[in-house]
């Protein structure tokens, strides 16, 4: 059987964390599913948190947000410098129609929040990049490629944002090495922006909840009210789930069920087929993890609390999501359920998932899945 030939989307192919947390020098390349396997204190969690900081500064947001904790991500033995400013480094390359382009940004966290230093490249060629070159003014001074007869035009650009995703509106793309960086640029910030960090706490899904957005947030607390949505908006892919469900949780499932009552709280619970409903407080810790990181693979930007690019089509985007603890509290047949069936939405390339697990052995072999150890430094 041969599939249909799926549109080139930008995607991100590599995290690299050259200064971070507990990381130096650290490359992870990421396929459609990748799993991120080590003990506890290897940095899985934190090369999570990377790539959903490196997201949100495509999407726009400014530092602060973006690390909300900037200390904590410097490398632990790293000394000042004679101005006591301590930092650390990261980066990722983007795949897509502008081939691979690479970005590497690096944060100064004390004693302010800034960046410092950023280079945007595509096959070796210097694209942007940026320098802080007056500590006194909240602005780096920036050089990004023009061609033709000036081949570089500089400018200041804030210290609180990722740079890249300022240079649409910094660059007309009127030259054929301005529209060079526009492709790059906007490659990059595609990849980054649509993903969804995950890691559903199943003591925030037992009770009602009010009627809301019906977007799922990460810790998937709010998840019966999103179940009032979809079930409603789709009834095959609302099927599909349910077969997912039938498969990874304990006793019948027929259907699975949202209710809203005359107050605006809506309560969900599992049909079991034959009269009796078991409401969601009654599953299992695993049970209702597996349900919820299976709602997220069957669904998509509109459905989770992500910020999808506007302006590109959706048949252009690919929406990544970061499940730390994949594995957690599953049994396993949940295990082997969930990733055959997060392999199967990665295959269709709309979706990417790079999850941590402490214990890689299990996914091993399985088709369309790349694990990718770590190890306590």
């Amino acid at each position: 059987m041969t599939h249909p030939a799926l549109p080139d989307r930008p995607r991100v192919t590599e995290l690299r964390l050259a200064a971070f947390t507990t990381h130096r020098r650290a490359a992870f390349p990421l396929g459609p599913l990748t799993l991120l396997a080590g003990p506890s204190g290897s940095g899985k969690t934190s090369a999570l948190r990377a790539y959903e900081a490196l997201a949100r500064l495509g999407g726009g947001a400014e530092l602060g947000e973006a690390f909300p904790d900037p200390v904590a991500c410097v490398p632990e033995r790293a000394r000042p410098d004679a101005q006591r400013r301590r930092g650390f480094r990261i980066g990722c390359t983007a795949d897509g129609p502008a081939g691979p382009v690479r970005l590497d940004v690096a944060v100064q966290a004390e004693p302010e929040l800034r960046v410092v230093g950023e280079r945007l490249t595509s096959d070796g060629l210097i694209l942007l990049e940026t320098a802080l070159r007056d500590p006194g003014k909240r602005a780096v001074q920036a050089a990004w490629h023009t061609a033709g007869p000036t081949p570089v035009t500089r400018g200041p650009l804030p210290d609180d944002r990722l740079g890249t995703a300022l240079l649409p509106l910094r660059v007309a793309g009127k030259t054929p090495g301005q529209c060079r960086v526009l492709a790059a640029a906007e490659q990059m910030v595609v990849a980054l922006r649509s993903a969804f960090a995950c890691d559903p706490e199943p003591a925030r899904m037992r009770g009602p909840v009010a009627a809301g957005s019906g977007r799922l947030l990460g810790g998937c607390g709010n998840l019966a009210d999103v179940l009032w949505r979809t079930r409603a908006e789709c009834g095959r892919r609302h099927a599909q789930f349910v077969a997912a469900v039938r498969a990874g949780c304990a006793g019948p499932v027929a259907d699975v069920l949202a209710r809203l009552d005359g107050t605006g709280t809506v309560t969900a619970a599992v049909d079991r087929g034959d009269g009796f409903h078991t409401d969601l407080g009654r599953l299992g810790h695993g049970e209702l993890r597996y349900l919820a990181l299976a709602l997220v693979l069957f669904t998509g930007p509109g459905v989770l609390e992500v910020d999808p690019a506007g302006e590109v089509p959706a048949a252009l985007q690919t929406l990544t999501v970061l499940a730390d603890g994949f594995d957690r509290g599953l049994d396993s047949r949940q295990r082997r359920e969930l990733l055959s069936l997060a392999a199967r939405m990665c295959e269709r390339g709309h979706i990417r998932l790079l999850g941590a697990v402490s214990d890689g052995s299990w996914a091993a072999g399985t088709e369309g899945a790349a694990v990718v150890h770590l190890d306590r430094d």
